[in-house]
């Protein structure tokens, strides 16, 4: 059973600096939140699990840094006397006492299935239904900026060795045009792109923008922030659509694949409200014929980690892409056998998350309640 609660905060400063997507819209890091579970099993002793939530500021999702750790605040005593084991059934217990507000549930979900994977001794991947291969590809975000600037950054993206961009547009759309093309001749024909609005255009000024752009080769993300609105874009669009901001929970999932408006989905990990709900999204998403990218809105090795076990056990048919969230940031909160070449990423080993981290670097707790 789950007898302490502690909950830690780590500012984790962005290598590239600011971080500008759609809208102008930026941040300097992730504020991350970072929740230690722990519990007394009788086969084991004491065991120890982890979990972590970050938001893109607070303009990106519903959800900002300070929400977080007082939703987590509220529900740590319903967590105690928790089976560690049943993660599933935690995330339900914490349903019933806080309604909605799945980004404050993310954290804990997370630590109780890195306890449950370390109370067995099995790696979260394998709780979660099994691994497909060993590595997965990963992206890269080309932050807003003109568009030479744009073309300079995706250049030393691919020299880096990933093949896979995410060019952020969502402003004026023939300013988007101009950076995307410029993107699009920086980089050798075989790099994947991905146009992603971050849901900020208008549908005209989107349907403006896929009508200029007819010419190029990519997959248009979220374009909008409605359901009628993206419906409109897919309408004047023939190429690959996918939305990331929609994809809130199972019903956002069904719905916007019942219409006929998505090829593939993005879940994040913390909009969801854990691993627990994202794996069943995940599933369900498969099992309809979508391709799929599991990741986060941001953290550093616990939730990388996270989103590897998650990743690299959707089908490899299914899966497109990932992040290393670890290594957009400067601090660093523990180690792992996770590796990152030739723009892939592989699993980390051990048991649960397969992360050690170091408490040292995250000081006192600012909540620490025990049974």
């Amino acid at each position: 059973m789950i007898s302490r609660v502690s909950v830690f905060r780590q500012w984790q400063p962005f290598v590239d600096g600011t971080y500008t997507c759609s809208g102008g819209r930026s941040a300097e890091g992730f504020d991350s939140t970072i929740v230690r579970l722990e519990a007394l099993d009788p086969q084991v002793g004491t065991v120890v699990g982890w979990g972590e939530m970050a938001p893109l500021g607070a303009f990106y999702d519903p959800s900002f840094a300070e929400g977080a750790r007082a939703g987590i605040a509220l529900l740590a005593p319903h967590v105690l006397g928790a089976d560690h084991r049943a993660p599933v059934a935690l995330h339900r217990r914490m349903g019933l006492h806080l309604n909605g507000h799945p980004y404050a549930k993310s954290a804990i979900d997370m630590a109780c299935w890195d306890l449950a994977g370390r109370a067995a001794d099995t790696p979260l991947v394998d709780l979660l239904g099994g691994r497909e291969g060993d590595e997965i590809d990963l992206y890269r975000s080309v932050s807003q900026d003109a568009p030479d600037v744009m073309a300079e950054h995706a250049r030393r993206l691919v020299g880096a060795g990933y093949r896979r961009l995410q060019v952020k547009v969502g402003l004026e759309p023939d300013d988007d045009v101009e950076r995307i093309e410029a993107v699009r001749a920086a980089v050798p024909a075989s790099t994947v792109l991905y146009a992603d609005a971050n849901a900020s255009w208008r549908p005209a000024d989107a349907r403006r923008f896929v009508l200029a752009t007819r010419h190029l080769a990519y997959t248009l993300e979220q374009p909008c922030a409605g359901f009628d609105a993206n419906l409109s874009v897919r309408r004047a669009f023939d190429g690959p659509m996918v939305l990331d901001e929609s994809i809130d929970s199972l019903d956002a999932l069904v719905r916007s694949h019942g219409a006929g408006l998505v090829d593939g989905i993005t879940i994040k990990i913390a909009r969801v409200g854990g691993v627990t709900p994202a794996r069943l999204i995940r599933d369900v998403a498969v099992d309809l014929g979508l391709e799929v990218t599991v990741e986060d809105t941001g953290g550093a090795e616990i939730d990388t980690a996270a989103i590897a076990h998650l990743a690299i056990g959707t089908p490899v048919g299914a899966r497109t892409h990932t992040v290393d969230f670890h290594h957009w940031v400067t601090v660093s909160h523990g180690t792992f056998d996770l590796e990152c070449r030739d723009g892939a990423m592989t699993l980390p080993s051990g048991p649960g998350l397969g992360v050690t981290v170091d408490e040292s670097v995250l000081g006192d707790p600012l909540l620490d309640l025990h049974s």
